[in-house]
């Protein structure tokens, strides 16, 4: 694993085309941003730069896995990361990176840091509701499954307000008329 210094490109001295530049992305990378929500990470990244002579248009994709802890079961599962960004590079007076598409570095710079980019990148590829891929198909039934179905709140019609039954009522007879 590179520091995180490491996932810079020095473009000075690159010719006019097409460059192509590979990362490998593990824990320790995330250690550095003090993020834990997941571990045995195994990402390439894969950066292709096309250097012009005002811009730079760089394709990040990250492919690999990740490895989670189900929401519902607590168990362990090996997330896939497959996701890419477009990122422009320009050059102005200050540095500049608050558009997400769009960074401003200062003339004179002779290199950019991708790792902000990287760690976003892989941070939002994973969903926001981790459930293990084995318990969306079935194959997994752990105890708590079941417990949590026992703890579900039960539709009972007979406690419902019936000033609530009133108001479905006028709505059902606003939409007749």
């Amino acid at each position: 694993m590179r520091p995180q210094n490491d996932f810079n490109i020095e473009f000075s001295g690159l010719k006019l085309g097409h460059h192509n530049f590979d990362f490998e992305v593990s824990d320790t990378f995330f250690n550095d941003y003090n993020y834990f929500d997941f571990s045995h990470t195994n990402i390439n990244i894969d950066v292709a730069l096309i250097k012009k002579t005002t811009i730079m248009e760089l394709n990040i994709v990250a492919k690999g896995h990740v490895r989670l802890k189900c929401d519902l079961t607590n168990e362990s599962y090996d997330q896939p990361i497959n996701n890419n960004i477009d990122l422009v590079v320009k050059f102005g007076s200050e540095l500049n990176n608050e558009d997400d598409e769009i960074l401003i570095i200062p003339h004179g710079e002779h290199k950019i840091s991708l790792a902000q980019y990287v760690y976003e990148l892989i941070v939002l590829s994973v969903p926001a509701k981790r459930i293990h891929p084995r318990v969306l198909d079935g194959s997994l039934k752990p105890e708590i499954l079941n417990i949590l179905e026992d703890l579900k709140p039960k539709e009972n019609r007979k406690n419902v307000d019936p000033r609530w039954e009133k108001l479905k009522k006028l709505i059902t007879n606003k939409e007749s008329l």
